[in-house]
Protein backbone atom coordinates (compact mmCIF):
# COMPACT_ATOMS: atom_id res chain seq x y z
CA UNK A 1 0.00 0.00 0.00
CA UNK A 2 1.41 3.68 -0.87
CA UNK A 3 0.73 6.75 0.39
CA UNK A 4 -1.72 7.53 -2.55
CA UNK A 5 -3.49 4.35 -1.93
CA UNK A 6 -3.38 5.04 1.70
CA UNK A 7 -5.18 8.83 1.71
CA UNK A 8 -7.54 7.53 -1.06
CA UNK A 9 -10.00 5.70 2.30
CA UNK A 10 -11.41 6.84 5.14
CA UNK A 11 -11.06 4.81 8.56
CA UNK A 12 -14.01 2.36 7.85
CA UNK A 13 -12.47 1.89 4.30
CA UNK A 14 -9.08 0.76 5.84
CA UNK A 15 -10.68 -1.42 8.40
CA UNK A 16 -12.71 -3.49 5.89
CA UNK A 17 -9.60 -3.84 3.47
CA UNK A 18 -7.31 -4.79 6.60
CA UNK A 19 -10.43 -7.44 7.57
CA UNK A 20 -10.26 -8.53 3.89
CA UNK A 21 -7.07 -9.62 4.14
CA UNK A 22 -6.32 -7.40 1.30
CA UNK A 23 -3.80 -5.84 3.01
CA UNK A 24 -1.94 -6.14 6.03
CA UNK A 25 -1.88 -3.89 9.63
CA UNK A 26 1.75 -3.75 9.27
CA UNK A 27 1.10 -2.66 5.14
CA UNK A 28 -1.48 0.73 6.25
CA UNK A 29 0.98 1.72 9.28
CA UNK A 30 3.77 1.54 6.89
CA UNK A 31 1.86 3.76 4.50
CA UNK A 32 1.12 5.96 7.61
CA UNK A 33 4.90 6.64 8.24
CA UNK A 34 5.43 7.33 4.75
CA UNK A 35 3.09 9.42 5.06
CA UNK A 36 4.13 11.37 8.22
CA UNK A 37 8.02 11.37 6.66
CA UNK A 38 6.37 13.21 3.87
CA UNK A 39 4.84 15.91 5.71
CA UNK A 40 5.50 16.09 8.74
CA UNK A 41 8.93 18.24 8.45
CA UNK A 42 6.74 21.00 6.90
CA UNK A 43 3.60 20.89 8.86
CA UNK A 44 4.95 20.24 12.50
CA UNK A 45 1.42 18.40 13.00
CA UNK A 46 2.82 15.06 15.20
CA UNK A 47 5.13 15.67 17.25
CA UNK A 48 6.13 11.84 18.96
CA UNK A 49 5.71 9.08 17.21
CA UNK A 50 5.49 6.05 19.23
CA UNK A 51 6.45 3.34 15.89
CA UNK A 52 7.88 0.89 17.86
CA UNK A 53 4.70 0.67 20.30
CA UNK A 54 2.66 0.40 17.19
CA UNK A 55 4.40 -2.17 15.52
CA UNK A 56 4.16 -4.54 19.14
CA UNK A 57 0.30 -3.83 19.53
CA UNK A 58 0.15 -5.06 15.73
CA UNK A 59 2.76 -7.88 16.75
CA UNK A 60 0.50 -8.81 20.01
CA UNK A 61 -2.38 -9.18 18.29
CA UNK A 62 -5.22 -6.23 17.88
CA UNK A 63 -8.48 -6.64 18.92
CA UNK A 64 -11.08 -7.84 16.32
CA UNK A 65 -12.96 -4.06 16.65
CA UNK A 66 -14.61 -2.02 13.88
CA UNK A 67 -11.75 -0.15 13.35
CA UNK A 68 -8.99 -2.93 13.47
CA UNK A 69 -5.02 -2.39 11.76
CA UNK A 70 -6.24 1.73 11.62
CA UNK A 71 -3.66 4.05 12.23
CA UNK A 72 -4.42 6.89 14.83
CA UNK A 73 -3.24 9.77 16.19
CA UNK A 74 -3.89 11.41 19.73
CA UNK A 75 -3.78 14.76 21.20
CA UNK A 76 -0.83 15.60 23.48
CA UNK A 77 -3.22 17.54 26.13
CA UNK A 78 -5.99 15.61 28.58
CA UNK A 79 -5.37 11.83 27.55
CA UNK A 80 -2.79 9.85 28.95
CA UNK A 81 -1.41 7.25 26.77
CA UNK A 82 0.87 4.37 28.53
CA UNK A 83 4.72 4.57 28.10
CA UNK A 84 4.38 8.33 26.15
CA UNK A 85 4.54 11.50 28.36
CA UNK A 86 1.82 14.05 27.97
CA UNK A 87 3.60 17.60 27.25
CA UNK A 88 0.30 19.92 26.99
CA UNK A 89 2.18 22.06 24.60
CA UNK A 90 4.48 23.64 27.27
CA UNK A 91 8.00 23.08 29.19
CA UNK A 92 6.45 23.63 32.22
CA UNK A 93 5.70 19.94 33.15
CA UNK A 94 8.58 18.47 31.42
CA UNK A 95 9.45 16.82 34.80
CA UNK A 96 6.05 14.68 34.43
CA UNK A 97 7.17 10.68 33.55
CA UNK A 98 5.38 8.50 31.01
CA UNK A 99 2.39 7.75 31.75
CA UNK A 100 1.72 4.32 33.79
CA UNK A 101 -2.00 3.93 32.59
CA UNK A 102 -4.30 4.71 29.64
CA UNK A 103 -6.65 7.34 29.66
CA UNK A 104 -10.35 5.31 29.47
CA UNK A 105 -10.69 6.72 26.10
CA UNK A 106 -7.38 5.83 24.84
CA UNK A 107 -7.88 2.48 25.95
CA UNK A 108 -11.44 2.46 24.37
CA UNK A 109 -9.68 3.00 20.95
CA UNK A 110 -7.11 0.45 21.52
CA UNK A 111 -9.94 -2.09 22.20
CA UNK A 112 -11.62 -0.57 18.83
CA UNK A 113 -8.85 -1.93 17.09
CA UNK A 114 -7.26 1.09 16.31
CA UNK A 115 -3.21 1.56 16.02
CA UNK A 116 -1.95 4.22 17.97
CA UNK A 117 1.63 5.91 16.60
CA UNK A 118 1.87 8.94 17.64
CA UNK A 119 0.75 12.72 19.24
CA UNK A 120 -0.08 16.03 17.78
CA UNK A 121 0.96 19.06 18.49
CA UNK A 122 -1.37 21.33 20.68
CA UNK A 123 -1.05 25.05 21.86
CA UNK A 124 0.37 25.71 25.44
CA UNK A 125 -2.66 23.75 27.91
CA UNK A 126 -5.13 24.42 24.85
CA UNK A 127 -5.83 27.88 25.59
CA UNK A 128 -5.69 29.42 22.29
CA UNK A 129 -7.60 28.83 18.90
CA UNK A 130 -4.70 28.49 16.78
CA UNK A 131 -1.56 26.00 17.41
CA UNK A 132 1.54 28.18 17.92
CA UNK A 133 3.40 26.89 21.34
CA UNK A 134 6.65 28.59 21.97
CA UNK A 135 7.63 24.79 23.15
CA UNK A 136 7.36 22.85 19.87
CA UNK A 137 6.82 25.23 17.30
CA UNK A 138 3.61 26.14 14.39
CA UNK A 139 1.56 23.66 13.14
CA UNK A 140 0.51 25.14 9.53
CA UNK A 141 -2.39 24.51 7.56
CA UNK A 142 -1.54 22.10 4.61
CA UNK A 143 -4.66 24.49 2.92
CA UNK A 144 -1.97 27.50 2.88
CA UNK A 145 1.18 27.37 5.09
CA UNK A 146 0.93 30.98 5.85
CA UNK A 147 -2.65 30.82 7.83
CA UNK A 148 -3.16 28.69 10.89
CA UNK A 149 -4.66 25.12 11.77
CA UNK A 150 -7.03 26.32 14.16
CA UNK A 151 -6.60 24.75 17.77
CA UNK A 152 -6.39 23.68 20.11
CA UNK A 153 -6.37 20.52 18.30
CA UNK A 154 -4.16 21.78 15.12
CA UNK A 155 -1.96 19.26 15.09
CA UNK A 156 -4.92 16.72 14.80
CA UNK A 157 -6.53 18.71 12.42
CA UNK A 158 -3.75 19.20 9.84
CA UNK A 159 -2.41 15.71 10.67
CA UNK A 160 -5.88 13.95 8.74
CA UNK A 161 -6.25 17.31 6.44
CA UNK A 162 -3.00 15.83 4.81
CA UNK A 163 -4.16 12.62 5.21
CA UNK A 164 -1.35 11.08 7.71
CA UNK A 165 -4.05 9.97 9.27
CA UNK A 166 -7.98 9.04 8.38
CA UNK A 167 -8.50 10.43 11.95
CA UNK A 168 -7.69 11.64 14.92
CA UNK A 169 -8.53 12.58 18.58
CA UNK A 170 -9.35 16.05 19.49
CA UNK A 171 -10.44 17.65 22.15
CA UNK A 172 -12.96 20.78 23.07
CA UNK A 173 -13.05 23.19 25.71
CA UNK A 174 -13.72 26.45 23.67
CA UNK A 175 -14.20 25.53 20.27
CA UNK A 176 -10.77 23.32 19.96
CA UNK A 177 -12.37 20.51 17.62
CA UNK A 178 -14.82 22.42 15.63
CA UNK A 179 -12.16 25.70 14.52
CA UNK A 180 -9.38 23.35 13.53
CA UNK A 181 -11.97 21.42 11.74
CA UNK A 182 -13.27 24.74 10.22
CA UNK A 183 -9.60 25.76 9.07
CA UNK A 184 -8.41 22.21 7.70
CA UNK A 185 -11.66 21.15 5.46
CA UNK A 186 -12.82 18.42 8.18
CA UNK A 187 -15.61 17.14 9.99
CA UNK A 188 -15.63 17.86 13.84
CA UNK A 189 -18.00 16.98 15.63
CA UNK A 190 -18.71 18.28 19.79
CA UNK A 191 -20.42 15.44 21.54
CA UNK A 192 -22.62 16.28 24.28
CA UNK A 193 -21.09 16.52 28.32
CA UNK A 194 -20.81 13.97 29.47
CA UNK A 195 -20.69 11.77 25.98
CA UNK A 196 -17.24 10.42 26.48
CA UNK A 197 -15.03 10.19 29.51
CA UNK A 198 -12.21 11.66 30.90
CA UNK A 199 -11.13 9.75 33.35
CA UNK A 200 -8.66 9.70 34.89
CA UNK A 201 -7.58 13.08 34.26
CA UNK A 202 -11.64 14.38 35.28
CA UNK A 203 -13.23 16.81 32.85
CA UNK A 204 -11.79 19.87 32.33
CA UNK A 205 -12.57 23.45 33.11
CA UNK A 206 -15.64 22.52 34.63
CA UNK A 207 -17.27 20.31 32.42
CA UNK A 208 -16.57 22.69 29.26
CA UNK A 209 -14.48 20.38 27.62
CA UNK A 210 -14.85 16.94 26.04
CA UNK A 211 -13.27 14.61 23.63
CA UNK A 212 -14.18 13.40 20.89
CA UNK A 213 -11.75 13.40 17.01
CA UNK A 214 -11.64 15.30 13.69
CA UNK A 215 -12.27 13.03 10.60
CA UNK A 216 -12.53 13.07 6.74
CA UNK A 217 -15.63 11.58 6.64
CA UNK A 218 -19.22 11.72 9.13
CA UNK A 219 -18.88 7.66 9.35
CA UNK A 220 -15.85 7.55 10.86
CA UNK A 221 -16.93 10.24 13.49
CA UNK A 222 -19.91 7.99 14.19
CA UNK A 223 -17.58 4.69 14.54
CA UNK A 224 -15.35 6.79 16.67
CA UNK A 225 -18.28 7.87 18.92
CA UNK A 226 -19.55 4.43 19.55
CA UNK A 227 -16.08 3.31 20.48
CA UNK A 228 -15.92 5.99 23.02
CA UNK A 229 -19.09 6.86 24.59
CA UNK A 230 -19.49 4.26 27.56
CA UNK A 231 -19.17 6.40 30.82
CA UNK A 232 -16.56 4.97 33.61
CA UNK A 233 -16.60 5.01 37.83
CA UNK A 234 -15.74 8.29 38.51
CA UNK A 235 -17.10 10.22 35.85
CA UNK A 236 -18.55 13.45 37.04
CA UNK A 237 -20.74 13.58 34.40
CA UNK A 238 -22.28 10.38 32.22
CA UNK A 239 -24.68 9.49 29.31
CA UNK A 240 -25.58 5.82 28.79
CA UNK A 241 -25.29 4.83 25.44
CA UNK A 242 -27.66 5.46 22.46
CA UNK A 243 -30.22 2.03 21.79
CA UNK A 244 -29.15 2.44 17.85
CA UNK A 245 -25.47 2.90 17.35
CA UNK A 246 -24.48 6.43 15.60
CA UNK A 247 -22.94 4.90 12.75
CA UNK A 248 -26.27 3.28 11.83
CA UNK A 249 -27.69 7.20 12.27
CA UNK A 250 -25.69 7.73 9.29
CA UNK A 251 -27.57 7.67 5.97
CA UNK A 252 -31.14 7.43 8.14
CA UNK A 253 -33.28 9.83 6.52
CA UNK A 254 -33.21 12.81 9.19
CA UNK A 255 -37.21 14.03 8.35
CA UNK A 256 -38.43 17.30 8.01
CA UNK A 257 -36.46 19.29 10.34
CA UNK A 258 -37.06 22.57 11.93
CA UNK A 259 -33.46 24.57 11.23
CA UNK A 260 -33.28 28.05 13.11
CA UNK A 261 -30.83 30.03 11.47
CA UNK A 262 -28.24 32.31 13.02
CA UNK A 263 -26.49 34.25 10.09
CA UNK A 264 -24.34 36.46 12.00
CA UNK A 265 -21.71 36.37 15.02
CA UNK A 266 -23.07 35.53 18.72
CA UNK A 267 -19.99 37.32 20.52
CA UNK A 268 -18.88 39.08 17.69
CA UNK A 269 -20.16 42.22 15.39
CA UNK A 270 -20.12 40.56 12.07
CA UNK A 271 -18.72 37.70 10.26
CA UNK A 272 -16.46 38.03 7.02
CA UNK A 273 -18.76 37.90 3.64
CA UNK A 274 -16.78 34.45 2.24
CA UNK A 275 -18.33 33.01 5.60
CA UNK A 276 -21.71 34.99 5.61
CA UNK A 277 -21.70 33.73 2.31
CA UNK A 278 -21.02 30.21 3.31
CA UNK A 279 -24.01 30.01 5.91
CA UNK A 280 -26.56 31.44 3.75
CA UNK A 281 -25.47 28.73 0.80
CA UNK A 282 -25.82 26.29 3.82
CA UNK A 283 -29.54 27.47 4.17
CA UNK A 284 -30.10 27.36 1.07
CA UNK A 285 -29.03 23.45 0.61
CA UNK A 286 -30.83 22.54 3.82
CA UNK A 287 -34.38 24.31 2.20
CA UNK A 288 -33.23 22.47 -0.84
CA UNK A 289 -33.18 19.06 0.89
CA UNK A 290 -36.96 19.65 2.55
CA UNK A 291 -36.03 21.35 5.40
CA UNK A 292 -37.54 24.33 7.11
CA UNK A 293 -35.41 26.70 8.15
CA UNK A 294 -36.50 30.29 9.54
CA UNK A 295 -34.21 32.96 11.16
CA UNK A 296 -33.15 32.17 14.59
CA UNK A 297 -32.90 34.87 17.98
CA UNK A 298 -31.36 33.32 20.77
CA UNK A 299 -32.70 35.91 23.63
CA UNK A 300 -29.31 35.38 26.03
CA UNK A 301 -26.69 37.52 27.34
CA UNK A 302 -23.38 36.23 24.88
CA UNK A 303 -20.85 38.82 26.34
CA UNK A 304 -22.27 38.07 30.28
CA UNK A 305 -21.35 34.58 29.39
CA UNK A 306 -18.09 35.14 28.05
CA UNK A 307 -17.03 36.94 31.18
CA UNK A 308 -18.76 34.61 33.63
CA UNK A 309 -17.03 30.99 31.46
CA UNK A 310 -13.58 32.97 31.09
CA UNK A 311 -14.03 33.10 34.74
CA UNK A 312 -14.43 29.07 35.71
CA UNK A 313 -11.58 28.65 33.40
CA UNK A 314 -9.32 31.22 34.87
CA UNK A 315 -10.03 30.16 38.15
CA UNK A 316 -9.43 26.38 36.59
CA UNK A 317 -6.00 27.58 35.38
CA UNK A 318 -5.24 29.02 38.43
CA UNK A 319 -5.44 26.08 40.29
CA UNK A 320 -3.49 23.72 38.15
CA UNK A 321 -0.64 26.52 38.58
CA UNK A 322 -0.97 27.02 42.18
CA UNK A 323 -0.73 22.89 43.09
CA UNK A 324 2.19 23.18 40.94
CA UNK A 325 3.85 25.85 42.30
CA UNK A 326 2.99 23.80 45.37
CA UNK A 327 4.91 20.63 44.40
CA UNK A 328 7.94 22.15 43.33
CA UNK A 329 8.08 24.74 46.29
CA UNK A 330 8.18 28.07 43.90
CA UNK A 331 5.55 30.07 42.67
CA UNK A 332 5.15 30.16 38.70
CA UNK A 333 7.48 32.76 36.99
CA UNK A 334 6.11 35.03 33.73
CA UNK A 335 9.04 33.59 31.78
CA UNK A 336 8.13 30.05 32.49
CA UNK A 337 4.73 30.08 30.44
CA UNK A 338 3.19 32.33 27.43
CA UNK A 339 1.36 35.24 27.65
CA UNK A 340 -1.91 33.80 27.47
CA UNK A 341 -1.70 31.30 29.99
CA UNK A 342 -0.05 34.07 31.99
CA UNK A 343 -3.05 36.26 32.11
CA UNK A 344 -5.41 33.67 32.38
CA UNK A 345 -3.76 32.70 35.64
CA UNK A 346 -3.54 36.13 36.67
CA UNK A 347 -7.44 36.72 36.44
CA UNK A 348 -8.08 33.40 37.89
CA UNK A 349 -5.60 34.76 40.76
CA UNK A 350 -7.68 37.86 41.28
CA UNK A 351 -11.36 36.12 41.46
CA UNK A 352 -13.01 35.75 44.83
CA UNK A 353 -15.16 32.85 45.84
CA UNK A 354 -18.24 34.98 45.99
CA UNK A 355 -17.45 35.72 42.07
CA UNK A 356 -16.77 32.19 41.02
CA UNK A 357 -19.96 31.08 42.63
CA UNK A 358 -21.91 33.92 40.97
CA UNK A 359 -20.30 33.11 37.46
CA UNK A 360 -21.84 29.39 38.29
CA UNK A 361 -25.21 31.34 38.71
CA UNK A 362 -25.00 32.97 35.78
CA UNK A 363 -23.98 30.46 33.52
CA UNK A 364 -27.46 28.37 34.94
CA UNK A 365 -29.77 30.91 33.73
CA UNK A 366 -28.01 31.06 30.65
CA UNK A 367 -28.27 27.81 29.90
CA UNK A 368 -31.57 27.70 30.73
CA UNK A 369 -32.20 30.25 28.17
CA UNK A 370 -30.33 28.41 25.57
CA UNK A 371 -32.01 25.71 26.08
CA UNK A 372 -35.33 27.33 25.60
CA UNK A 373 -34.52 28.59 22.44
CA UNK A 374 -33.38 24.89 21.22
CA UNK A 375 -36.22 23.21 22.26
CA UNK A 376 -37.87 25.49 19.56
CA UNK A 377 -35.97 23.50 16.92
CA UNK A 378 -34.14 21.09 16.01
CA UNK A 379 -31.23 22.32 14.64
CA UNK A 380 -29.49 25.92 14.78
CA UNK A 381 -27.50 26.66 11.47
CA UNK A 382 -24.24 29.52 11.93
CA UNK A 383 -20.90 30.09 11.36
CA UNK A 384 -18.34 27.85 13.47
CA UNK A 385 -15.97 30.70 12.71
CA UNK A 386 -16.32 34.65 12.20
CA UNK A 387 -13.26 35.03 9.66
CA UNK A 388 -11.15 32.87 7.57
CA UNK A 389 -7.99 31.25 9.11
CA UNK A 390 -5.88 34.31 10.01
CA UNK A 391 -2.49 34.12 8.93
CA UNK A 392 0.09 32.20 11.48
CA UNK A 393 1.34 34.85 14.25
CA UNK A 394 -1.57 36.77 14.21
CA UNK A 395 -3.13 35.78 17.37
CA UNK A 396 -0.03 35.39 18.69
CA UNK A 397 0.00 33.54 22.09
CA UNK A 398 3.61 33.95 23.41
CA UNK A 399 3.38 37.69 24.20
CA UNK A 400 -0.20 39.37 24.04
CA UNK A 401 -1.86 42.46 24.44
CA UNK A 402 -4.15 42.29 26.99
CA UNK A 403 -6.38 44.96 25.49
CA UNK A 404 -6.71 44.08 22.44
CA UNK A 405 -6.08 40.30 21.66
CA UNK A 406 -9.52 38.75 23.72
CA UNK A 407 -11.57 40.57 20.52
CA UNK A 408 -9.52 39.60 18.05
CA UNK A 409 -10.05 35.79 19.76
CA UNK A 410 -13.68 36.66 19.74
CA UNK A 411 -13.45 38.18 16.33
CA UNK A 412 -12.07 34.96 14.69
CA UNK A 413 -14.45 32.20 17.36
CA UNK A 414 -17.95 34.38 17.84
CA UNK A 415 -19.89 31.41 17.59
CA UNK A 416 -18.33 28.11 19.41
CA UNK A 417 -18.17 28.24 23.30
CA UNK A 418 -21.52 28.97 24.27
CA UNK A 419 -21.82 25.24 23.53
CA UNK A 420 -19.44 23.93 25.30
CA UNK A 421 -21.40 26.22 28.31
CA UNK A 422 -24.30 24.35 27.46
CA UNK A 423 -23.64 21.04 26.68
CA UNK A 424 -24.97 20.70 23.73
CA UNK A 425 -23.42 18.47 20.71
CA UNK A 426 -22.60 20.80 17.78
CA UNK A 427 -20.51 20.19 14.63
CA UNK A 428 -18.20 21.90 12.27
CA UNK A 429 -19.08 20.63 8.35
CA UNK A 430 -16.66 21.68 5.49
CA UNK A 431 -19.39 22.99 3.00
CA UNK A 432 -17.46 25.66 1.24
CA UNK A 433 -14.25 27.25 0.47
CA UNK A 434 -13.28 30.14 -0.33
CA UNK A 435 -11.93 31.87 -3.90
CA UNK A 436 -8.66 31.20 -2.82
CA UNK A 437 -9.45 27.64 -1.60
CA UNK A 438 -9.46 28.59 1.85
CA UNK A 439 -11.65 25.81 3.72
CA UNK A 440 -14.85 27.09 5.46
CA UNK A 441 -16.78 25.38 8.28
CA UNK A 442 -20.48 25.36 8.81
CA UNK A 443 -21.87 24.87 12.42
CA UNK A 444 -24.82 23.30 13.64
CA UNK A 445 -25.91 22.62 16.79
CA UNK A 446 -28.46 20.29 18.42
CA UNK A 447 -30.25 20.25 21.25
CA UNK A 448 -28.59 18.33 24.59
CA UNK A 449 -27.58 14.52 23.78
CA UNK A 450 -28.63 15.03 19.81
CA UNK A 451 -25.91 13.66 18.41
CA UNK A 452 -28.50 11.21 16.33
CA UNK A 453 -30.54 14.16 14.74
CA UNK A 454 -26.48 15.82 13.90
CA UNK A 455 -25.43 12.37 12.05
CA UNK A 456 -28.52 12.20 10.15
CA UNK A 457 -28.40 15.55 8.83
CA UNK A 458 -24.15 15.58 8.10
CA UNK A 459 -24.87 11.87 6.38
CA UNK A 460 -27.47 13.83 4.34
CA UNK A 461 -25.25 17.00 3.67
CA UNK A 462 -21.92 14.90 2.80
CA UNK A 463 -24.09 13.09 -0.08
CA UNK A 464 -25.42 16.01 -1.04
CA UNK A 465 -22.06 17.75 -1.60
CA UNK A 466 -19.46 15.52 -0.82
CA UNK A 467 -15.78 17.16 0.36
CA UNK A 468 -13.79 13.82 0.52
CA UNK A 469 -12.29 14.36 -2.69
CA UNK A 470 -11.06 17.76 -1.73
CA UNK A 471 -7.52 17.83 -1.19
CA UNK A 472 -4.74 20.57 -0.33
CA UNK A 473 -2.41 21.46 -3.06
CA UNK A 474 0.81 19.90 -2.18
CA UNK A 475 2.62 21.04 -4.74
CA UNK A 476 6.39 22.92 -3.17
CA UNK A 477 6.29 21.00 -0.22
CA UNK A 478 5.73 17.82 -0.23
CA UNK A 479 9.01 15.54 0.37
CA UNK A 480 9.16 13.25 -2.66
CA UNK A 481 7.98 9.39 -1.15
Amino acid sequence: MNAEDYQSHDAIGLADLVARKQVSETEVLDAALSRLDQVNGTLNAVITVVEDQARAAIAEGLPDGPLRGVPFLIKDLGMLMKGVKTGSGSHLFDWTPPAAVDSALVSAYRKGGLVLFGKTNTPEFGMAATTEPAAKGATLNPWALDRTCGGSSGGSAAAVAAGVSPAAHASDGGGSIRIPASCCGLFGLKPSRGRVSAMPLGDAWNGFACHHAVTRTVRDSAVLLDLSCQSVPGDAYGIAPPASPFLAEVGRDPGKLRIGYVSGGLMSAGIEAPVAKAVEDAARLCESLGHHVEPATIPADFGGMRDAANNLVSASVALMFAREARRRGSPIREDEIEGVAWSIMRQGDALSGEQVMDSFQFLYDFNRILTQTLEQYDVLLMSTLGRLPPPVGELDTVKIDEETYPQALYDFIPNTQPFNVSGAPAMSVPLAWSHDGLPIGVQFVARPRGEAVLFRLAGQLETAQPWIGRRPDERGWVKAG
